[in-house]
């Protein structure tokens, strides 16, 4: 799914033992109120703020409470699945062991990862579908995207989670390929520039590339995120490429 320097990493593992491990998948709840749904930027962006929340949290390190659960997921296939909740369901939700993370109008809570066919019954009824989300309009000269060849001074200081610009997909499979992004750009990292991520709050931004961007960022050596197939779209393809700046900088070995 992903593809990263470091030999530690748990996208590291041969396709056979990863398929011959017990499946896990790590929950990830948007919540939607009907009358007042997130952005899909914000949305997409607490998402990936969570998972690296929970991967740093430490309940989900060393002898944690998390901690095995997050090594028996992360020993198989990475699976982030995205259900909705609004009103009394996101409050029976948020009642269940997690770590929920907010910015602008979303919110987001992640749950230590569970067995594929084990669901908590209060997540195991939350939908998957009907996570579209939109942006509000924008004037274009305010955000004019980037050119891998002109970074700006705010992706200097951030890492940039950018999407594959000729794929469609639901807001909530999005949120999961942005996830995997950042867990890929996570396990590049050495344990001094995590740290440091970390204090700084993961300041992150999520964008859908261009074309000509996303040409280039797909040769450039970057990590990237290449789904496993089982929904919506083929598997193999390259949905997600991930670009540290600054001092989050992906080092190419």
């Amino acid at each position: 799914m992903g593809r990263v320097n470091t030999t530690d990493s748990p996208f590291h593992h041969e396709e056979t033992s990863r398929d011959e491990a017990p499946q896990y998948a790590l929950p990830l709840v948007v919540r939607i109120e009907k009358d007042a749904p997130p952005s899909r930027t914000d949305a997409l962006e607490t998402a990936a703020r969570a998972v690296l929340v929970l991967l740093s949290d430490e309940r989900s390190l060393g002898d944690g409470e998390w901690a095995q659960a997050m090594r028996d997921w992360q020993d198989a296939r990475i699976r982030k699945v995205v259900r909705r909740a609004r009103g009394a369901e996101w409050r029976k939700a948020s009642a269940l062991p997690g770590i929920t993370v907010a910015n602008g109008s979303a919110e987001v809570r992640v749950f230590p990862p569970v067995p594929v066919d084990a669901w908590p019954k209060e997540l195991a009824k939350l939908q998957v579908s009907g996570t579209e989300l939109e942006d509000p309009e924008r004037d274009p000269e305010q955000d004019p995207g980037q050119d891998l060849e002109e970074p700006s001074s705010r992706l200097a200081e951030e890492a940039r989670v950018w999407l594959n610009p000729g794929l469609r997909m639901s807001t909530g499979k999005e949120m999961a390929q942005v996830g995997h992004g950042v867990h890929v750009l996570w396990w590049d990292m050495d344990e001094t520039t995590r740290k440091t991520w970390r204090e700084a709050g993961f300041p992150l931004s999520v964008r859908t590339a261009q074309a000509a961007q996303w040409a280039r960022l797909t040769t450039s050596g970057l990590p990237t995120v290449r789904d496993a197939g089982f929904t919506e779209i083929a598997p193999g393809e390259t949905t997600v490429v991930v670009e540290g700046g600054g001092r989050f900088a992906h080092r190419p070995a």
